[in-house]
């Protein structure tokens, strides 16, 4: 296996840092429109990890890499706005794909809080017969969520309940940042994205139809208990991937995803949406001096000025949980009601790894992943997700990497 890693941020680092330990693939091509982030993650990693430059916006950029590589797998580590090019790069040069976050959705022009327009993954899934056709694989959301929590699904489905009413996705964390007010341990470019779009939900009506619909942003709000104790945290509805993934697959009434953002940081997000700094689109700012106008996109503007996720680490204190929640009945035919956890506190992964814990638990899982697919583990052709490959050997494996997942009856 040769893998072509597009993207060396945060997560792309720790990717390489995991895949280091393991023997299951013959090199990594670390690839970043920054060549330097590039070499840097590449070094750290070992003599099977080399760098390049590349420009994920560019589908015959991503192609042109991958063929002079010679690579049969592209693991897509960029944010989702380069989802379509990486993909399309990547079926261009007859390599299967991996990415851990999916095609950008686009709200109904109509009524965005009621019905759904463009959904998240619509574009890949729309090329799933060619992809079949061509004997590849594109592997979509496989990072922790969507990805681990999806295994979570597939793994309930099978072993744990005879009916599901619901599937619900649960990400809380009590994770704390020395010296920052604000700080997101995740990309702000990402998180603005979904968690200002509509929510969309999974349901089935009375007549046995299931459908998509959405909410308003932060609907719902609803008090979970995490595990390890990470304790009470108030989740809400965002737009994810999972809502959008399970039900191809799994029989369920109802399918949700809620984060665990906190008031403060809703209002952050608010306050950005209500002054225009959400906007992907670029303005023109006027020069101040001799020099020339500008055109900047606010959001790129916003990410800039807030500090690097994969630089937080050591100021980082606390614990993440990603899983999912799911209720119905058990293979008993009893009512049950199970959450699927996985937990990494920071300071693990900071001393294990040297990254914190949300990138390296986002991280971790293609590389899991990507192991199953060079031993033949898991196999298959066409635009897939996590639910559509047996759950079992996946957790063993993620175990073995030294991450065990719980599970905690509610």
């Amino acid at each position: 296996m040769r893998i072509l890693l597009v993207g060396a941020g945060g997560v792309g680092a720790a990717f390489c840092s995991i895949a280091a330990r393991r023997d299951f693939f013959d090199s990594v091509v670390v690839a970043d429109y920054s060549l330097a982030s590039a070499e840097r993650a590449a070094a750290a990693a070992g003599e099977r990890f080399t760098a390049a430059q590349v420009d994920a916006s560019s589908a015959e950029s991503v192609a042109a890499l991958a063929r002079e590589h010679g690579v049969t797998h592209v693991m897509n580590a960029v944010d989702p706005r380069f989802v379509m090019p990486v993909f399309e790069g990547a079926r261009a040069a007859g390599a299967d794909y991996l990415d851990m976050a999916m095609s950008l959705s686009r709200p109904h022009p109509d009524a965005p809080y009621e019905k759904t327009g463009v959904k998240l993954g619509d574009e890949q899934f729309a090329v799933a017969d060619a992809w079949a056709a061509d004997g590849r694989l594109a592997l979509v959301g496989i990072g922790v969520e969507p990805g681990l929590s999806d295994v979570f699904a597939r793994y309930a489905a099978d072993h744990l309940f005879s009916e599901i009413d619901e599937l619900g996705t649960r990400d809380g964390a009590n994770l704390a940042v020395e010296g920052y007010d604000f700080a997101p341990s995740f990309s702000i470019w990402t998180t603005i994205e979904e968690c200002l779009n509509p929510p969309v939900v999974w349901a089935v009506d009375d007549s046995g139809q299931g459908a998509w619909h959405t909410t308003e942003p932060f609907s719902e709000p609803e008090v979970f208990d995490f595990p390890e104790g990470i304790g009470p945290v108030e989740c809400v509805n965002v737009e994810h991937e999972e809502v959008l993934l399970m039900p191809r697959w799994i029989d369920c009434r109802r399918a949700t995803f809620k984060y665990g953002l906190g008031n403060e940081f809703i209002e952050v997000l608010k306050t950005l949406h209500k002054l225009g700094l959400d906007r992907t689109e670029k303005v023109r700012v006027p020069s101040t001096g001799s020099g020339q106008a500008v055109e900047v996109s606010p959001r790129d503007v916003v990410a800039a000025c807030l500090p690097n996720p994969a630089e937080l680490g050591p100021l980082m204190t606390g614990k993440t949980c990603a899983g999912l929640w799911v209720t119905g009945r058990g293979k008993d035919g009893a009512p049950r009601s199970t959450y699927l956890y996985h937990v990494v506190d920071n300071e693990w992964s900071m001393a294990e790894y040297g990254h914190q814990c949300v990138v390296w638990q986002t991280a971790v899982n293609p590389v899991v992943a990507l192991e199953l697919l060079a031993t033949g583990v898991w196999s298959g052709a066409g635009v897939l997700g996590p639910e559509a490959f047996d759950a079992v050997p996946f957790l063993e494996l993620l175990t073995a990497y030294g991450s065990p997942w719980g599970i905690k009856e509610m």
